[in-house]
Protein backbone atom coordinates (compact mmCIF):
# COMPACT_ATOMS: atom_id res chain seq x y z
CA UNK A 1 0.00 0.00 0.00
CA UNK A 2 1.50 3.65 -0.73
CA UNK A 3 0.11 6.71 1.10
CA UNK A 4 1.14 10.33 -0.21
CA UNK A 5 0.81 13.17 1.08
CA UNK A 6 1.70 17.01 0.14
CA UNK A 7 1.95 20.16 2.95
CA UNK A 8 2.00 23.50 2.46
CA UNK A 9 5.23 25.46 4.44
CA UNK A 10 6.29 22.19 6.83
CA UNK A 11 10.14 21.84 7.23
CA UNK A 12 11.10 18.82 5.49
CA UNK A 13 13.33 18.37 8.52
CA UNK A 14 10.30 18.34 10.49
CA UNK A 15 8.27 16.10 8.95
CA UNK A 16 11.05 13.51 8.42
CA UNK A 17 12.01 13.64 12.40
CA UNK A 18 8.18 13.22 13.45
CA UNK A 19 7.84 10.22 11.60
CA UNK A 20 10.83 8.83 11.91
CA UNK A 21 9.36 8.95 15.80
CA UNK A 22 5.56 8.15 15.36
CA UNK A 23 6.66 4.90 13.00
CA UNK A 24 9.57 4.10 15.82
CA UNK A 25 6.21 4.21 18.56
CA UNK A 26 4.43 1.23 16.99
CA UNK A 27 6.99 -0.60 17.76
CA UNK A 28 9.09 -1.11 14.88
CA UNK A 29 12.94 -1.10 14.16
CA UNK A 30 15.03 1.26 12.36
CA UNK A 31 16.80 0.14 9.63
CA UNK A 32 18.13 3.26 7.60
CA UNK A 33 18.00 6.71 8.10
CA UNK A 34 19.24 9.73 6.05
CA UNK A 35 18.53 13.37 5.15
CA UNK A 36 20.27 15.49 2.24
CA UNK A 37 19.77 19.00 2.05
CA UNK A 38 20.89 20.73 -1.55
CA UNK A 39 20.69 24.82 -2.47
CA UNK A 40 17.84 25.40 -4.69
CA UNK A 41 19.31 25.64 -8.29
CA UNK A 42 17.57 28.76 -8.60
CA UNK A 43 17.58 30.84 -5.45
CA UNK A 44 20.96 30.15 -3.17
CA UNK A 45 19.13 31.21 -0.16
CA UNK A 46 16.36 28.55 -0.25
CA UNK A 47 16.75 24.92 0.62
CA UNK A 48 15.38 21.70 -0.82
CA UNK A 49 15.86 18.31 1.75
CA UNK A 50 15.38 14.72 0.42
CA UNK A 51 14.91 12.02 3.46
CA UNK A 52 14.48 8.38 3.76
CA UNK A 53 13.45 5.85 6.62
CA UNK A 54 12.92 2.46 6.24
CA UNK A 55 11.64 0.53 9.19
CA UNK A 56 11.68 -3.32 9.86
CA UNK A 57 10.10 -5.68 11.72
CA UNK A 58 11.15 -9.14 13.31
CA UNK A 59 10.12 -12.32 11.92
CA UNK A 60 8.38 -14.94 14.22
CA UNK A 61 11.64 -17.01 15.00
CA UNK A 62 13.43 -13.52 15.77
CA UNK A 63 16.24 -14.32 13.07
CA UNK A 64 15.45 -12.14 10.20
CA UNK A 65 14.25 -8.65 9.93
CA UNK A 66 11.65 -7.64 6.86
CA UNK A 67 11.20 -4.42 5.99
CA UNK A 68 7.45 -3.22 6.79
CA UNK A 69 7.91 0.59 5.99
CA UNK A 70 9.60 3.06 3.83
CA UNK A 71 9.19 6.25 3.84
CA UNK A 72 10.49 9.48 1.10
CA UNK A 73 10.20 13.11 2.09
CA UNK A 74 11.31 15.53 -0.35
CA UNK A 75 10.63 19.63 -0.31
CA UNK A 76 11.12 22.49 1.08
CA UNK A 77 9.77 24.99 4.32
CA UNK A 78 9.29 27.59 1.78
CA UNK A 79 7.05 25.86 -0.60
CA UNK A 80 5.90 22.72 -0.37
CA UNK A 81 6.94 19.05 1.56
CA UNK A 82 6.07 15.71 -0.16
CA UNK A 83 5.91 12.80 1.87
CA UNK A 84 5.21 8.91 0.33
CA UNK A 85 5.18 5.87 2.69
CA UNK A 86 5.32 2.78 1.32
CA UNK A 87 3.78 -0.18 3.89
CA UNK A 88 3.78 -3.61 3.62
CA UNK A 89 0.39 -4.54 4.99
CA UNK A 90 1.09 -7.94 6.25
CA UNK A 91 4.11 -6.69 8.26
CA UNK A 92 2.77 -3.48 9.57
CA UNK A 93 -1.16 -3.83 10.19
CA UNK A 94 -3.61 -1.64 9.17
CA UNK A 95 -4.16 -0.77 13.28
CA UNK A 96 -0.94 0.31 13.48
CA UNK A 97 -1.57 2.17 10.03
CA UNK A 98 -3.96 4.09 11.91
CA UNK A 99 -2.70 5.10 14.45
CA UNK A 100 0.50 6.76 12.51
CA UNK A 101 -1.79 8.64 10.43
CA UNK A 102 -3.98 9.64 13.21
CA UNK A 103 -0.78 10.98 14.28
CA UNK A 104 0.26 12.68 10.93
CA UNK A 105 -3.32 14.45 11.18
CA UNK A 106 -2.63 15.54 14.41
CA UNK A 107 0.53 17.82 13.83
CA UNK A 108 0.20 18.35 10.44
CA UNK A 109 -3.21 18.19 9.35
CA UNK A 110 -3.85 21.82 9.02
CA UNK A 111 -1.13 22.59 6.94
CA UNK A 112 -2.10 19.54 4.20
CA UNK A 113 -2.78 20.33 0.97
CA UNK A 114 -5.93 18.60 -0.12
CA UNK A 115 -6.43 17.28 -3.88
Amino acid sequence: MQIRKAYKEVNPELLYNEIRDFILKQGVSLDEAKIETYASPSDTSSFISRGTLTFKVSSESGKTNKECLRAHIVGSAKTETKVMLDIDEKLFPQKKLSALQDDLDFIFGSDEIKS
